[in-house]
């Protein structure tokens, strides 16, 4: 397979400092309306990068559910590798790769738990059959098979059958507060353009751009 000749030359749009919204949550909006209004597969997914107190790096992909003024917010289970680094190591990145739009976003921050109720109200809106499978697996750890999941989906469907489900105590929710964007857009002859919004002592973002 001639992996070399594999590129594509990105044509269709361009950034322009005289363009940009002041706020990057703002500019992220515009983007993330648009990966939404193209119908992306899973367009709120999100690539995250946590790093142990060793400086063991780990990806992953999770889903963003809301985003405000305050950070982004994802959900997973409080027992993970990728909790247990956040745990050691709170600084973290987040990547929205569009590549239908060519165009990504990187955000470097910090992560750090929501409360418990917050997580509650998310929880509630979930599907009942997700909820019950918040339940069953012991995020990260090794299983000898597949089996095991489905057995404890049973378990937990028949033991929650006449009830609401409850919030587990070790699932809930992460909010990254950023220290930094990144807009990415695609441009002819790999001259792609990038500008790096830094957020400032005094809550203010610096805008630059940035070489490709």
């Amino acid at each position: 397979m001639d992996i070399e000749n594999l590129r594509r030359n990105y044509t269709q749009a361009g950034l322009r400092r005289q363009d940009l919204k002041e706020d990057p949550f703002e500019q992220f909006q515009i983007l993330f309306q648009e990966a939404c209004a193209a119908n992306l597969l899973e367009p709120n997914a999100m690539i995250l990068a946590t790093a142990s107190a060793q400086a063991e790096p780990s990806l992953r992909t999770v889903l963003l559910k809301y985003f405000d003024k305050e950070g982004f917010v994802f959900f997973t289970n409080y027992e993970s590798k990728k909790a247990r680094q956040i745990q050691e190591n709170p600084q973290v990145s987040l990547l929205f790769l569009w590549l239908p739009l060519e165009c990504q976003v990187q955000i470097i921050g910090t992560a750090e738990k929501i409360s418990p109720a917050q997580s509650l109200k998310y929880f509630a809106t979930r599907p009942r059959s997700s909820q019950i499978g918040a339940w069953c697996s012991q995020q990260s750890t090794i299983i000898s098979s597949r089996k095991i999941l489905e057995m404890k989906f049973e378990e937990m469907k028949q033991k929650f059958m006449n009830h609401e489900v409850p919030l587990p105590s070790a699932w809930g929710g992460y909010r990254v507060i950023p220290r930094s964007f990144e807009f990415w857009q695609g441009r002819p002859n790999r001259l792609h353009d990038r500008f790096l919004y830094s957020r400032q002592d005094n809550g203010s973002w610096e805008i630059q751009r940035l070489a490709p």
